[in-house]
C-alpha cells in the first residue's frame, strides 16, 4: 500500500537546492547556512504556544509530575537529548524529564524497524511510566504522523495528561490530538525530506525553550545564572565557584568557603553570602520558600 506523504512540507522539493550537487563546496554550504537562517523566525511564530506549554510544565513539575517527550528517529533523539541535559544543568531527579524513543535505547544509535508504526508501543511504553494527570507529555514528529507518537498521546489523554506536540507540518493528525501544538513550518529540507536538518533543529529550538522555560519558572535559575548546577566533573566546580562569585560579588576563596559549607549547593551559598546566614538557616528558609532564591532573599 502506497503511504501519502508527498503532499507534507517536510516532503516537498526545495528549488533552492535543486542543483546543489552541481556547486562548489562553499556555494553548497551558503544554500545549507541561508536555509538554516530561516528556522529561528518559524520558531518566532510559535512563541504563544510555546508560552503556554513552559506554564503547563512549571505547574507539572510544582505538583510532582514530569515532563515525557515522545517520538521516533531524529524527533525521539532529541528529546532524549534535552532530557538528559536536565539534571546536570539544573540539579533535576533523572524521572522528572524523560524521553521516549520508538524502539527503545536501541533507537537511539540505530534504527529499529517499524517501531514507529506501532501506536501500541506507545502505550506500553507509557503504561511502564505510569503516566498520570499530573504529566505533561509532548510529541515530537516533524511528519506530524508517527502513529507510535499519536498513539503515545492518546493514551496520555486518557490518563487525563497535559498533551502538546511539536511537528513541523500544519494541520497534521498530531495536532488533533494534542491541548496545544507548536508548530513550526520550516518548509522543505535541503536534501527532500530529510527533517534532520532544518525540521531537527527547530524541534530543538523548541526543546530548548520548553525546559528552560520550565526550570526558570521553578527557581532553577537566578538572573541568568544556572544555580542549581551539579558538581559532576572539573568544569562544573569550576562554575559554581563563578556563579557565586557573579551572584555575590564575593572573591573565589569566599565562594568555595561557603560552598564547602552547604554541599556545594550553589543557590544556598548565594543565600549565605547575600543574607549573612548559616549553612543550616539558609537551606532551611530556601525550603520554606520553595527552593525560590529571590522570594528567599526577600524574607
Amino acid at each position: 500500500m502506497k503511504l501519502e506523504i508527498s503532499h507534507l512540507v517536510t516532503e516537498m522539493r526545495n528549488a533552492a537546492s535543486q542543483e546543489i550537487d552541481n556547486l562548489s563546496t562553499t556555494e553548497m554550504l551558503k544554500v545549507i547556512n541561508n536555509e538554516d537562517k530561516t528556522v529561528a523566525y518559524a520558531v518566532e511564530k510559535t512563541i504563544d504556544e510555546i508560552s503556554i506549554v513552559v506554564d503547563e510544565i512549571a505547574q507539572a513539575f510544582a505538583q510532582g509530575g514530569r515532563l515525557i517527550y515522545m517520538g521516533a528517529g531524529t524527533s525521539g533523539r532529541l528529546g532524549i537529548l534535552d532530557a538528559s541535559e536536565c539534571p546536570p544543568t539544573y540539579g533535576t531527579p533523572p524521572e522528572q524529564v524523560v524521553g521516549l524513543i520508538a524502539g527503545g535505547h536501541t533507537a537511539i544509535f540505530k534504527a529499529v524497524e517499524n517501531a514507529e508504526d506501532s501506536p501500541e508501543l506507545a502505550e506500553q511504553d507509557l503504561k511502564q511510566l505510569n503516566v498520570t494527570d499530573k504529566d505533561v507529555v509532548v510529541g515530537i514528529a516533524a511528519s506530524g504522523r508517527t502513529p507510535y507518537v499519536i498513539g503515545g498521546m492518546k493514551f496520555a489523554k486518557q490518563q487525563g495528561a497535559f498533551v502538546a506536540c511539536i511537528v513541523c507540518n500544519p494541520q497534521s493528525p498530531m495536532t488533533q490530538e494534542a491541548d496545544v501544538s507548536i508548530v513550526p513550518v520550516v518548509g522543505p529540507e535541503i536534501v527532500t525530506g530529510s527533517s534532520r536538518m532544518k525540521a531537527g533543529t527547530a524541534q530543538k529550538l523548541v526543546l530548548n525553550m520548553l525546559t528552560t522555560g520550565a526550570m526558570i519558572r521553578s527557581g532553577k535559575v537566578f538572573g541568568n545564572l544556572m544555580v542549581d548546577v551539579e558538581a559532576t566533573n572539573a568544569k562544573l566546580i569550576q562554575r559554581q565557584t563563578n556563579i557565586v562569585v557573579e551572584a555575590t560579588g564575593c572573591s573565589d576563596t569566599e565562594a568555595e568557603e561557603a560552598l564547602q559549607a552547604c554541599n556545594r549547593h550553589c543557590k544556598t551559598a548565594i543565600l549565605m553570602l547575600l543574607a549573612g546566614l548559616d549553612a543550616a538557616q539558609a537551606t532551611e528558609l530556601l525550603n520554606k520558600k520553595q527552593g525560590f532564591l529571590r522570594a528567599a532573599l526577600e524574607k
